[in-house]
């Protein structure tokens, strides 16, 4: 179900606790976002015992709309929309105003001389943590379930 006044893709009204959140394109504001937003999470019933995942998945997400997305200009803006539902799981929904990107061109991390690079893992461990991934609006939207 679609809201578009709220920004998220699915229903407030539908789910048990929803927290949307913008955050300036700029690193700094990446750690304070990520706890109070995780605040929340711990207090939602069905984060319960996958915190650790649904922390660095947020944390990755946030990070490469950050630096990406924003290209680490405070004066744009991160949407973030996290919901919990009871039958689903925890929603997380990450927006950046970017130019986007294809999620299929980027390298695998575990293989060849990706090994040794020192970046490029975020996508990675975003899909080996989370129960469902998707990229939508041309990569400037990441969607991530947690059951």
């Amino acid at each position: 179900m679609s809201d578009e006044r709220n920004g998220c893709d699915f229903d407030p009204d539908a789910l048990e606790v929803v927290v949307r959140k913008e955050v300036p394109g700029q690193l700094e504001a990446l750690t304070p976002a990520v706890e109070e937003v995780m605040a929340v999470a711990r207090q939602m019933e069905c984060s319960q015992g996958k915190e650790f995942e649904i922390e660095t998945a947020l944390r990755e997400a946030l990070a490469n709309a950050i630096q990406h997305g924003c290209r680490n200009d405070p004066d744009k803006r991160v949407e973030v929309c996290v919901a919990c539902d009871p039958a689903r799981g925890i929603l997380i929904v990450v927006r950046d105003p970017g130019a986007g990107f294809d999620p299929t061109s980027i390298p695998s991390p575990v293989r060849g001389h990706n090994l040794y690079r020192d970046h490029g893992r975020g996508i990675y461990l975003i899909n080996q943590l989370m129960d469902e991934v998707s990229f939508e609006r041309g990569g400037t939207e990441i969607r991530m379930l947690k059951r």
